[in-house]
């Protein structure tokens, strides 16, 4: 696998939404600083939902944005989910918590599925995405930072999957919202979930 593209947004506002967002990414060409809250430069808008160090990066697969290029009939462009990473080679359904993308100095570690907004909705141009989105069962990538360093395109990446027992994106966007069983609770809590929603399992206790 390798880097295919390094994306940035800025502060722009969606048209008929009265509040700034950084959604809008788009691939640069020079190599980028990640540190442990994120691309340098990036805008991050929204911090009560977005950002910080448990989904410090957003990571898309190229093999999924292929998919979704061919099921709304365009081609979808990095940048296009608001991803900063597209990962050559990577379908998101394979991806589970824990795992770890290694790309020179650059470790990041899986914590979370993307789960759609209303703001997502609003730049794809379609109310209903959200509830499309999350039928796919294809969710981007939410990472921490484990080690910072340059993201740079065309950079090889080496993924290693995590050894516990697994939590997969796909089970992670079917689940949201919901409560789990003991079992799948206690599964969900051995891997290094995000820390709101660690949070909010051990309230269920």
């Amino acid at each position: 696998m390798k880097i295919l593209a390094v994306c940035l947004g800025h502060p722009e506002r969606l048209p008929g939404k009265s509040y700034k967002t950084g959604i809008n990414k788009h691939p640069v060409g020079a190599s980028v600083m990640v540190d442990a809250h994120g691309l340098v430069g990036d805008a991050i808008c929204n911090r009560k939902h977005h950002g910080g160090v448990d989904q410090a990066v957003y990571l898309e697969g190229a093999i999924t944005l292929e998919w979704w290029s061919k099921s709304l009939g365009h081609t979808i462009e990095p940048g296009t989910f608001g991803e900063n990473l597209v990962i050559d080679g990577l379908d998101n359904r394979t991806v589970a918590v824990g795992d770890k993308f290694i790309a020179g100095d650059l470790v990041l570690e899986v914590t979370a599925a993307r789960i759609p907004c209303a703001t997502f909705a609003a730049k794809m141009g379609d109310p209903q995405f959200v509830k499309r989105y999350t039928r796919a069962a294809r969710p981007g990538i939410y990472c921490r930072v484990i080690s910072g360093g340059m993201a740079t395109t065309g950079e090889a990446v080496d993924l290693h999957p995590f050894t516990g027992a697994k939590v997969t994106l796909p089970e992670m966007i079917a689940t949201f919202g919901r409560k789990l069983s003991a079992g799948d609770r206690a599964r969900y809590l051995a891997a290094p979930i995000h820390y709101k929603l660690r949070a909010a399992l051990e309230a269920q206790a």
